[in-house]
């Protein structure tokens, strides 16, 4: 879905995600400067051999990830990407992390910071029964009044 992204940098950063399997993260990665630095909720590392790590241990941990990009947008040398993961659970249930990436490119056209932002209490510890449930009662209390 990423063909309608019309900067080149952003179309290919896309295309490279949703195309993204274990034995082509290389090709990901040649998209990334050398001391890129990338930080989602889980990670915070820089580097191509860092990076590499994240990727290699999301695929040992979910079955099946695929990326979806819907929208991406630039601003000079800042950009965003809009994306769906969808993975497999160990229950055979299909699960599903909406997100967004924050990434500023360097004067090669390499991402030069990348950014995830999404919230891993509504998409990953809210859907876990034990967890779940303490999730929920804490949204509850949080939550502002009607």
């Amino acid at each position: 879905m990423s063909s309608g992204i019309s900067d080149p940098r952003l179309a290919r950063l896309a295309q490279a995600y949703e195309a993204l399997r274990r034995d082509n993260l290389p090709a990901l990665l040649s998209l990334y400067a050398e001391q890129a630095l990338f930080k989602d909720p889980f990670n915070e590392v820089r580097g191509h051999a860092a990076i590499e790590r994240v990727f290699s241990h999301m695929f040992e941990q979910l079955d099946r990830p695929r990326f979806a990009v819907s929208h991406g947008a630039v601003q000079g040398d800042g950009g965003f990407l809009l994306w769906e993961l969808g993975f497999v659970r160990a229950s055979g249930q299909p699960m599903h992390i909406g997100g967004t990436s924050y990434l500023q490119f360097d004067g090669d056209g390499l991402v030069a910071t990348h950014r995830d932002f999404w919230d891993p209490v509504e998409e990953i510890f809210a859907k876990v029964p034990v967890l779940g449930a303490v999730a929920r009662a804490l949204q509850h209390k949080l939550r502002a009044p009607q």
